[in-house]
């Protein structure tokens, strides 16, 4: 099942309209579709497809490994020889003896870091043969793909040796809601929006996780057989995904990733929670988190002052990775030995905070989809990013936490995102206090909006204090 990614296929296909070879580095976390949109590229221009795919490094293994299987595999598509080659500079000097002039061919190199593990001049032997051979080639798209998208950017996006030589870098991010919910198929229109966010807050917009609903079923039931039964996808995933995409200091990253859990936090409020002193330790795991697709550095702009946000928090932007620490690894245990006893999702303790992280995260990471109905898609945006201020005790400003501020040049909208049974007026007064402790430059205009699901008050829409009211279901289209 193949859905959405329109975007990416445009600016590959764009690559055709070139008379000279190009070179493409793609990258997301596990599970995100990143080969899969590539074949789709290659089948839908008629383009020719090889595919070499790194083996997962383990005991035993070597350099001479990764050879031979690059060699088979090769092999299998192109009727070239077998033997393994003396290294990678032969191997890909063999590779560019199967590419043809002027026939369309797209090559994926498709877990590169693991091609790589054994080789320190993987990335050096690649680049003196792309500039000697593959890139003299008319119609060639070379696509360096991974999961491990820190060894993609260190070896080949921030290696000034590759400065000038890539036409374009992908980073494949979860699916829009929209598309997410074409996994229900005709049936969509009459499944309950709170069953589709209830699957979307555990699963996030993944598409390999996607796969595996069955629209006939509930959320519980669905959330049940992928995440609560021995070998489940989402029982056995995360671990394996965690130590493939977070290379350096993995279980102290792990740490820092379940820190967040709970909600955004600063580096300064990550070393507390974890005990630590603050260091460059917490600085290197984050930002392998960010790179591997976990975690959001939400930075904004200061809508006192214009400026880029000098405090960074960091949020955990995998709806996956939050409900695996919440729910599922305290009870892997039970669950493997098949005696976990699944009834509801009610049955959490902290289930209505989850699921109220989760829909943020899910508003937030698809904010774009707001901006219609928020009349703001023909402005350029700024900044969106939640937005919190701590409370300044010598000069008595109070705090203030907002879910999701869009900025303008001339314009700040305060976007409170709130998934409960019942929405009361309250929910007008909570918006207000929050509009009335944000300080804003003058001359900007400030508007409110929520986003919401559950039974919302009609005195909510009839007061007319907030401007735009979008309930979920119309962001995710049905």
């Amino acid at each position: 099942m193949f859905f959405g990614r329109e975007d990416v296929l445009s600016q590959l296909t764009a690559l055709w309209g070139k008379r000279v070879s190009s070179l493409v580095t793609c990258r997301g976390r596990r599970r995100i579709g990143k080969s899969t949109v590539i074949e789709r590229f290659a089948e839908q221009t008629g383009s020719r497809f090889i595919k070499i795919e790194g083996k997962r490094p383990r005991q035993g293994m070597s350099n001479e490994s990764q050879l031979q299987e690059f060699a088979r595999q090769l092999a299998d598509q192109c009727n070239t020889e077998r033997g393994a080659p003396l290294d990678w500079r032969d191997a890909f000097r063999r590779l560019n003896s199967v590419v043809r002039d002027g026939e369309k061919t797209v090559i994926l190199l498709d877990e590169v870091s693991w091609l790589a593990y054994y080789a320190d001049d993987f990335a050096d032997d690649l680049k003196i043969v792309w500039d000697n051979q593959l890139k003299k080639h008319d119609r060639l798209v070379l696509v360096v793909c991974g999961s491990v998208s820190s060894w993609i950017k260190d070896n080949i996006v921030d290696n000034g040796a590759y400065m000038g030589r890539r036409s374009l870098d992908i980073v494949v991010r979860e699916l829009p809601l929209r598309e997410c919910v074409k996994f229900w198929g005709p049936v969509a229109e009459r499944v309950s929006t709170q069953d589709i966010l209830d699957v979307l807050s555990v699963t996030g917009g993944v598409p390999r996780y996607l796969e595996e609903i069955n629209p006939a079923l509930s959320a519980a039931e669905n959330i049940r057989n992928l995440a609560f039964r021995p070998n489940g996808v989402l029982r056995v995933d995360f671990d394996e995904m965690f130590a493939d995409v977070v290379t350096r200091r993995p279980r102290f990253a792990s740490e820092v990733l379940e820190s967040l859990a709970d909600g955004p936090l600063g580096t300064p409020e990550i070393a507390r929670k974890l005990g630590v002193e603050r260091s460059g330790n917490i600085t290197l795991a984050l930002n392998q988190l960010v790179e591997a697709g976990f975690v959001s550095t939400d930075a904004g702009i200061n809508p006192e002052t214009g400026e880029e946000m000098k405090d960074r928090h960091y949020r955990l932007r995998d709806n996956y990775s939050r409900f695996y620490l919440k729910c599922i690894r305290p009870a892997a245990r039970i669950i493997d030995e098949g005696s976990y006893a699944f009834h509801s999702l009610a049955q959490f303790d902290e289930w209505n905070a989850i699921m109220g992280l989760a829909f943020e995260n899910l508003v937030v990471n698809n904010y774009r989809e707001l901006l219609a109905p928020l009349h703001m898609d023909k402005a350029l945006i700024l900044s969106a990013a939640p937005f919190r201020r701590a409370a300044a005790v010598k000069s008595g400003r109070k705090g203030v936490q907002i879910d999701l501020l869009l900025q303008t040049k001339m314009s700040i909208c305060v976007v409170e995102i709130k998934r409960k049974r019942e929405i009361g007026r309250e929910i007008v007064g909570e918006i207000s206090t929050k509009c009335d402790r944000l300080v804003k430059r003058s001359g900007v205009s400030l508007r409110t909006a929520l986003v919401y699901d559950g039974a919302l008050a009609p005195s909510v829409e009839a007061d007319g204090y907030i401007d735009s009211v979008v309930p979920a279901r119309r962001l995710l289209g049905i």
